[in-house]
């Protein structure tokens, strides 16, 4: 489990392919500090387990299906990703409850720059909207943001000057794929509400 609240900018060091997986190796001092084999990392929201650790950075398989229903199939050496290491029991929960399980994959479609702060429209899955409200949560990988407007096919968020400096949305363009993760809570309320009727 997650809280969205990114600890660290990390960086591709290389992608490995191995028939129908990659494995990558992603640098990432701080976030490597504690790992050990078969500890989760979040790279960009996709829950991944550490294999190796080695110098500050650590390496993760990533099979086709995981490729396939994310944007990790899109990186390349060089690409900057959001890590963050699984939240414990006695930490502050600074974002949201995050499972680091992708539910869609969304993309870019404009950034509006303000004086300090952007605000960016991400278009949406039709069947994850019904999950979105206005001033709800929803995690752009691997970030925990606060929804300011929520449509059929899209939905807007505010960044703050501390998203846009140490998280890969400062960077990201229109057009750019970004990995979505919807409130949790709302999935179960669906599914308990729907077991109701």
């Amino acid at each position: 489990m997650f809280t969205g609240i990114v600890e660290e900018l990390g960086e591709i060091a290389s992608i490995e392919p191995r028939g129908d997986s990659v494995a990558l190796a992603i640098r990432g001092p701080l976030v490597t500090q504690d790992a050990v084999h078969g500890a989760s990392i979040a790279v960009n929201g996709v829950c991944l387990t550490v294999v190796d650790v080695r110098d500050g950075v650590f390496t993760a398989d990533v099979i086709k299906e995981t490729l396939g229903k994310t944007s990790l199939g899109a990186l390349e050496p060089g690409s900057k990703v959001n890590l963050e290491r699984p939240v414990r029991l006695s930490d502050r929960l600074g974002g949201h409850l995050v499972q680091g399980h992708v539910d869609g994959v969304g993309t870019i479609v404009s950034r509006e720059p303000g004086e300090r702060w952007d605000v960016v429209t991400v278009s949406l899955p039709a069947d994850l909207s019904r999950y979105l409200v206005d001033k709800g949560s929803i995690t752009v990988d691997g970030i925990s943001l606060t929804v300011v407007e929520a449509g059929a096919d899209r939905f807007s968020v505010a960044l703050i000057p501390t998203t846009l400096a140490l998280t890969t949305l400062g960077h990201k363009k229109p057009g750019d794929p970004v990995n979505l993760e919807v409130d949790v809570v709302a999935k179960y309320v669906e599914r308990m509400l729907g077991d109701r009727s």
